[in-house]
């Protein structure tokens, strides 16, 4: 398994584990399409997103790499305080699962979670919805080549 998806994996675990003690709590996803109906907890969706930079690093070749995935919190609620409510409950305890294990278990050197963006979505027949988009940068080095 190459040290990318090791760190997106390790990821998922992470936010899976930690939201797991919320009630109700949300589906966290990696990869999926955003179902009709929300789960009453919320739903969190792990986007692979992509390297934004590989510095080499010579004798022995390495390669520094910042790799940076988004991850996707959109919750439901019957009025704009519960959805806002829900949503900061659920970033804030992103946030800490992350910085409380900056390396991931040991998967990557660094995990840095970064400042969501916020918009309203409307799913077809079902209730308003908030969601936020969080950019978190995986910090990892590699041996021999950018893909290993």
């Amino acid at each position: 398994m190459s040290m990318r998806e090791t760190a997106i994996t390790a990821l998922h675990s992470c936010l899976a584990a930690a939201l797991a003690t919320r009630s109700p709590a949300p589906l966290v996803l990696r990869g999926e399409t955003v179902p009709q109906r929300l789960p009453p907890g919320g739903l969190v969706v792990i986007r692979d997103g992509e390297t934004v930079e590989e510095t080499a690093i010579l004798s022995p070749l390495a390669w520094a790499i910042e790799h940076r995935t988004e991850v996707e919190v959109i919750v439901g609620g019957a009025t704009p305080a519960a959805r806002n409510a829900l949503l900061d409950a659920l970033l804030v305890d992103l946030a800490a699962a992350i910085t409380a294990d900056h390396s991931l278990d040991g998967a990557v050197e660094w995990a840095q979670p970064g400042a969501p963006g916020f918009e309203d979505v409307e799913l077809e027949g079902a209730a308003a919805a908030r969601a936020a988009s969080v950019p978190v940068a995986l910090f990892f080095t590699v041996a021999g080549s950018p893909l290993a």
